[in-house]
C-alpha cells in the first residue's frame, strides 16, 4: 500500500477528497454529512481539513499530530 501524503495537496483537492467520502466541510473544518465538525477520537478537538490524516484502509479523520496517529495504531495496529 502507497501512502499519499495531503501536505502538499491543493484546498480544491482535500474538499474533492471529503466530498468523495460523504464528508464536507465549512472550508476550515471537516465536516460529517449532518454539518456537525468531525472530532478527532484521540484528542478531542475538531479536525481542519488543513491538519487532516486519512488513514489507509479506513475512513477515519484524524487531526495529523503524533498522538492521534500513535494511539490509532496502538488500537489498530500498524496500518501505515
Amino acid at each position: 500500500m502507497e501512502l499519499i501524503s495531503l501536505k502538499g495537496t491543493s484546498l480544491k483537492t482535500k474538499l474533492a477528497i471529503l466530498k468523495e467520502l460523504g464528508y464536507g466541510s465549512d472550508g476550515d473544518y471537516v465536516l460529517r454529512s449532518s454539518g456537525e465538525k468531525v472530532v478527532d477520537k484521540y484528542i478531542d478537538i475538531p479536525v481542519r481539513v488543513d491538519h487532516m490524516v486519512i488513514l489507509p484502509g479506513s475512513e477515519v479523520i484524524l487531526d495529523d499530530n503524533e498522538l492521534s496517529i500513535s494511539s490509532y495504531v496502538e488500537e489498530y495496529g500498524n496500518v501505515l
